[in-house]
């Protein structure tokens, strides 16, 4: 067994399954870039490990994850430079480098929802290869009421996923869905009660297991290769690099953190 932990994600290795857990839950695993680089700290720790055969991502607490966590952006000119809203494109490129990272693992990744799976925290859950969800959970991309669009890969990965109609009614109206109406959409694999929700996901480990490895892994790069997931995600950043300097995203941030309703300028 190999056990690793940084101040936002443990991880830990059982016989050919790789657990990884988002570890901050006094903070609803709100995601900040020290969390991001400890995630992909884990990846990397992934694909060199002999005998693994799958990853299980999962959140400690009461939920998954809230998404990004917005007081991070206070702290972004310390990781990306003070003009780093002037040029948004090292930060949004390396964010997206980390759950690029996550979708492209040789090994198949399996997420377990819970609680709320939320922006960024939806994001990830996106690049994963399978979505297991708590009966309850709720999931969305609320993004647009902060004024921005899901920038790491959500726009692009949700429509691949559930198509050009529904990522729209999603992402457009910020809108939270719970796992039930996510299943039908074909957003998540399954919704299982909470309590079996680990068990399923270490019984589709086990099942993946009895498969060849390398056939495995080569099925998963010859499907994700089905979309142009790279133009998407280029175009994601520039329409963010622009969001990102408006008032309304000014206006957004502000009332998150008073809980009040935004007063939208179109600017």
């Amino acid at each position: 067994m190999s056990d690793f932990m940084s101040d936002f994600v443990r991880v830990r290795q059982r016989g050919h399954l790789l657990e990884i857990t988002l570890n901050r839950p006094d903070k609803c695993n709100a995601i900040n870039w020290p969390m991001m680089r400890a995630l992909d700290d884990a990846l990397r720790q992934a694909e060199t490990l002999p005998g693994l055969r799958a990853v299980l991502l999962r959140g400690e607490g009461a939920g998954f994850s809230a998404g990004i966590d917005l007081l991070s952006f206070q702290d972004a000119a310390e990781h990306f430079g003070e003009g780093w809203r002037d040029n948004l494109f090292p930060l949004t490129a390396a964010y997206q480098a980390v759950v690029n990272r996550l979708e492209a693992c040789a090994l198949p990744v399996i997420v377990l929802l819970h609680g709320f799976c939320l922006g960024l925290g939806f994001e990830l859950a996106l690049a994963c290869d399978f979505r297991l969800a708590a009966e309850g959970a709720k999931l969305g991309l609320p993004e647009t009421r902060l004024g921005l669009i899901p920038d790491v890969g959500g726009t692009t990965r949700l429509a691949r996923l559930a198509g050009i109609g529904r990522a729209k009614e999603l992402i457009l109206t910020g809108r939270t869905i719970d796992a039930e109406q996510a299943e039908r959409w074909g957003i998540v694999n399954a919704v299982v009660p909470a309590a079996e929700l680990l068990a399923r996901g270490e019984a589709l480990a086990a099942e993946i297991a009895q498969a060849a490895p390398l056939a495995v892994s080569y099925a998963k790069r010859v499907i994700n290769q089905l979309a142009d997931v790279e133009r998407g995600l280029q175009l994601e950043a520039w329409a963010q690099s622009v969001l990102m300097r408006s008032r309304d995203f000014e206006a957004g941030v502000q009332a998150a953190l008073t809980r009040q309703p935004p007063a939208w300028t179109g600017a």
